[in-house]
């Protein structure tokens, strides 16, 4: 007889202080921009390893190779969405294609609007970060991210930017969006990292 492994109750999964809500609540920040695919472009730049800014169109972004995977998403508003299943294009796998320089450490998402986020580089290339474009099936809803929403599950959600653009590779540190205004700079919500004042040295930028 087979033996079905044991899959963690959602209980054992939740971080400190977090809940499950019911359905799926849809946080952020500002209005919820057009998408226009003859015009839309995603970057990468800053300490790129050929030092050239790399673009895709939205017909090149598309026709990436894709995969899927199933994670959990805790808000620092304190709910968590248990088992999404999305689909997207793995950070890793960006970061093979357009290689960064040997001296980079950090990251920025840039997403519509100037909004960003910044990452350690060990975060973003991470197995399980993806540049999502499906959840459950589907093309990501307008007001979740459509066309293309960074996933980042093991981090608090607002370093999952919504409605990305470029990536900017950093040799140094620099605060995102949030960060700027007091929201901790790593995010991690097993240590409830949610306020920058509850940083420890080495934790943000000098």
């Amino acid at each position: 007889m087979a033996c079905v492994p044991e899959i963690p109750d959602e209980e054992t999964r939740l971080p400190p202080g977090q809940y499950v809500p019911r359905g799926r609540p849809v946080v952020h920040y500002g209005r919820v921009p057009a998408f226009r695919p003859e015009t839309w472009r995603f970057q990468v730049f800053g300490e790129t390893a050929t030092g050239r800014i790399h673009e895709f169109s939205w017909e090149e972004f598309s026709s990436l190779p894709t995969t899927t995977m199933v994670s959990d998403f805790h808000c620092v508003t304190k709910f968590s969405i248990m088992g999404n299943e999305w689909s997207g294009f793995p950070a890793s796998a960006l970061l093979a294609r357009v290689p960064p320089g040997p001296g980079v450490r950090h990251v920025m998402i840039w997403a519509e609007y100037g909004y960003s986020a910044n990452l350690r580089l060990s975060d973003f290339d991470r197995p399980t970060t993806l540049l999502a474009t499906h959840l459950d099936e589907k093309p990501l809803s307008a007001e979740r991210g459509f066309p293309v929403r960074l996933v980042v599950p093991h981090l608090y959600a607002w370093k999952s930017v919504k409605w990305v653009r470029a990536i900017e590779y950093l040799t140094e540190d620099r605060r995102g969006f949030w960060e700027e205004r007091g929201y901790h700079n790593v995010a991690d919500p097993w240590k409830e990292q949610r306020y920058s004042y509850q940083e420890e040295p080495g934790e943000g930028p000098p």
